[in-house]
């Protein structure tokens, strides 16, 4: 830490940042971890002072608080945290991934306008889409965001933003995020990126062009599985609009969330570049597999969007990939997936992803194919273990 109290990260690499970016000694007690300020209300000596911080606070000054909701010191360092991750000039720390999109896009939209959005989405981000925006008349169209044409086609003269995936869920399709941000910029429209299944540590959307980047803290930020958290991280003058809607909409984080989001980043390089090993290997061994019909990851060159992926990637390919166990003649294929999620046994059957273990999660409504969120575990367990459980598949 400077003499002047503030961290001098600006040539540090991603790995110093995680730990270091917004913290520091506690200025009251020199706590040498970042305190959780567990309060829902500040006080003051006086009305001026009490109206000063309440100003102040509304106006997004830093290290103005009057109350959580608005403003929280753990919140504030996690925030610091986030946006020199993201190296971005601010970031607003909100209470879940859905509420960083819905209040980081209806901040920037309106009755009337247009959005453009992937047709592979996280499932609740497409109900959102789908349901919830067509109410407040805004028009939203669906469309393969891989297909740059068909992008440049929905493009209207009131389409405000396009919003996509980096790793689309689940089928693992990679966004041109250069590309996007051309066509969006030439239409005077905003490039809004989700970068929950990548994080920060493999790739930076606002360096490619995105006007915001949004990530589910809960996920790889996090690591543990024990919070949730949303980011939506930018210029100010597009993040300050996201604070009013979080603000008014109640989306504030939990102090304590904060404060284990924070810890979970601190260690996030080391984890995204295990969890990144493991799937490479994990991913290359599915191909290879006589029960295994096709396996997506951004290593393996049969991925359709490989030369993308060299591109915006530079060979740190992630932790997440989708495969489909191979159903023998006459077997459905929804048995198939049954018989590998029902033996799998060292890892856990269910949602989410990002965490230290790896996690399975079965999409029979997408035809039975997997969704694998791999750990930081050995990479001969998890093959091992995997190739146990399609030995059930028939």
């Amino acid at each position: 830490m400077a003499k002047d109290g503030k961290h001098d990260l600006d040539q540090a690499t991603i790995d110093t940042i995680a730990v270091h970016a917004g913290e520091g000694a506690d200025p009251t007690t020199r706590a040498h971890n970042l305190p959780i300020y567990q309060t829902a209300t500040f006080t003051f000596e006086t009305a001026d002072e009490k109206e000063e911080a309440v100003d102040g606070a509304l106006a997004w000054e830093p290290n103005r608080y009057f109350y959580t909701r608005t403003n929280n010191p753990t919140t504030a360092a996690l925030e610091a945290k986030l946006a020199a991750l993201e190296g971005a000039e601010s970031a607003i720390a909100s209470a879940a991934g859905m509420s960083a999109i819905s209040a980081g896009l209806l901040a920037h939209l309106k009755h009337g306008d247009h959005l453009i959005v992937a047709d592979d989405l996280f499932i609740i981000s497409q109900i959102l889409f789908a349901e919830d925006f067509p109410s407040r008349g805004i028009d939203v169209t669906p469309v393969e965001i891989t297909n740059l044409e068909a992008v440049k086609a929905a493009m209207r003269p009131n389409t405000k933003i396009i919003f996509a995936e980096v790793l689309s869920n689940p089928w693992m399709r990679i966004s041109d995020v250069p590309a996007l941000a051309t066509i969006a910029h030439d239409a005077n429209a905003l490039l809004v990126i989700d970068n929950t299944f990548l994080s920060s540590v493999t790739i930076r959307p606002l360096e490619f062009g995105a006007d915001l980047v949004l990530q589910t803290t809960t996920k790889w930020i996090s690591g543990h599985g024990d919070a949730l958290g949303g980011i939506a991280a930018g210029s100010k003058a597009l993040v300050d609009p996201i604070r009013r809607q979080t603000d008014l909409l109640g989306g504030a984080a939990s102090p304590f969330n904060s404060w284990l989001i924070a810890r979970g980043a601190r260690t996030l390089p080391l984890r995204v570049e295990r969890a990144t090993a493991n799937a490479t290997q994990l991913a290359a061994f599915l191909e290879g597999h006589e029960k295994v019909e096709w396996v997506r990851h951004p290593s393996l060159a049969s991925h359709p969007d490989r030369a993308v992926a060299d591109r915006i990637l530079g060979g740190k390919w992630g932790g997440m990939l989708s495969f489909k166990p191979r159903a023998a003649a006459g077997v459905d294929p929804l048995d198939a997936m049954r018989a590998f999620a029902d033996n799998i046994a060292l890892f856990g059957v269910g949602v989410s992803l990002g965490e230290v273990d790896t996690l399975v999660y079965p999409m029979p409504k997408r035809g039975g194919i997997f969704r694998i969120s791999v750990g930081i575990e050995g990479s001969d367990d998890i093959i091992r273990e995997f190739d146990r459980a399609l030995a059930f598949v028939k």
